[in-house]
């Protein structure tokens, strides 16, 4: 017992700032707003919105100072209960909403539309019984952080505080139970499966919560005092569940979104050797726009080789490039990397002042300059290996017995 009570001071010594999960769930919805609104339609993207959205305002609502200032707004004591279980609940129905979004994906089927309008029946229905319950009780004394223990001996206030718990503990352990399971699914995005774990994590904790808050109030019918549960440990499992929720939405989309820009940025600096070399030739360089974005620029460095090697084409020689190739063949390389480093030689050969065909005419750009062109990735990269490059030319400029040939 002594243990007990030194914990509460302990607790009661620590501030629980909900504006911390606020801000969190704020930035999640920021992040996934303008898909919900361009995409309106999808079922999935709908659920997303209204549990984040209502995941902000119950812990708007929930901050002591606005519970004071609803209910001096409103003149009515403790109104801010149902209001703010009215959103615990709505919150609770869009994780069910949630979970029947993923489990369907776009699927508009009977059954899906039947239990997603028992969902909505089911938890409106506890809506309404929780205002109708408030109307009934007495609850005359404001309270701003303990009205759960206080009134949990009150004619139907009692109820109201059990059956909102009640609902939270359902959906809670349901969607916790479906999101560990579909984490267990192959073929996951590993971004999806943290932001899922992270989830699961979320919606587990939510059940200190609801066991806190549970633990508190049958206390209080018992006639023990565990206050402190509901006061202090509650919130801040809720303060924990909804931010790991919120970054659990966010892991996959921002994590998506960085490793997109980080290959993005890989393939440009790639190409970074073929654009030099394309650059000493022809004596430009790529449009310079350093607020583009690096898609763009990436855009941009591509169509500028590709153009200068439409110019190099005619200088090529396709007998060099065919001993070339065969010389890499014979020193271990694999298809791929022989023609990268076989069109890289040429290349080389062509920027160096390589000659024109003997009879004067331009060399075809068949096949071997479309490969330039499609491959400029595996090309930059061969010229990035010049003791490779080295070895290949010595090969192929030896005497033609000792190139064995290949097919």
């Amino acid at each position: 017992m002594t243990l007990a009570f030194e914990l509460s001071g302990l607790l009661d010594e620590v501030s629980v700032s909900f504006w911390i999960p606020t801000a969190v769930l704020t930035a999640a919805l920021a992040i996934k707003l303008p898909s919900i609104i361009k995409l309106w339609r999808d079922p999935l993207l709908r659920a997303v919105g209204g549990l984040l959205l209502f995941g902000c305002a119950v812990f708007v609502f929930a901050a002591p100072r606005t519970i004071a200032w609803t209910n001096r707004v409103t003149g009515v004591p403790n109104i801010s209960a149902p209001w703010v279980y009215s959103l615990i609940t709505a919150l609770c129905a869009s994780w069910l909403l949630l979970i029947i979004a993923w489990r369907n994906g776009r699927s508009d089927s009977a059954q899906t539309r039947r239990v997603t309008r028992w969902v909505v029946a089911v938890y409106a229905g506890v809506v309404v019984a929780l205002w109708v319950l408030f109307a009934l009780a007495d609850v005359p004394v404001q309270r701003l952080r303990d009205l759960d223990t206080y009134y949990a001996d009150t004619p139907f206030m009692r109820e109201e505080i059990l059956l909102y718990l009640v609902a939270h503990t359902v959906a809670c352990s349901i969607t916790a139970r479906l999101i560990w399971n579909w984490i267990r699914t192959d073929g996951l995005d590993a971004w999806l499966r943290w932001g899922l774990r992270l989830l699961g994590v979320g919606y587990a904790t939510n059940l200190f919560f609801d066991a806190a808050k549970l633990t508190a109030v049958v206390a209080r019918w018992t006639g023990h005092d565990l206050d402190w549960l509901s006061t202090n440990v509650a919130p801040a499992g809720a303060c924990v569940s909804a931010t790991l929720v919120a970054v659990g939405f966010i892991v996959p989309h921002v994590g998506q979104y960085l490793h997109e820009r980080w290959h993005v940025r890989l393939r440009h600096r790639a190409l970074g050797p073929l654009y030099q070399l394309t650059r000493t030739v022809t004596g430009e360089r790529e449009p310079f726009a350093p607020h583009a974005p690096a898609e763009l620029r990436l855009i941009r460095r591509e169509t500028f080789i590709r153009d200068a090697l439409l110019q190099l084409s005619r200088h090529l020689d396709e007998e060099l490039r065919e001993r070339s190739y065969r010389a890499a063949l014979a020193l271990g390389f694999e298809s791929g990397r022989a023609r990268a480093l076989a069109a890289a030689v040429t290349l080389l050969d062509a920027a160096g002042g390589g000659r024109p065909r003997a009879d004067g005419t331009d060399s075809p750009s068949g096949p071997d300059t479309a490969y330039l062109l499609q491959e400029i990735q595996a090309v930059s990269e061969a010229l990035r290996r010049p003791d490779e490059i080295t070895a290949v030319r010595a090969r192929a400029a030896a005497p033609a017995e000792s190139v064995p040939a290949h097919e």
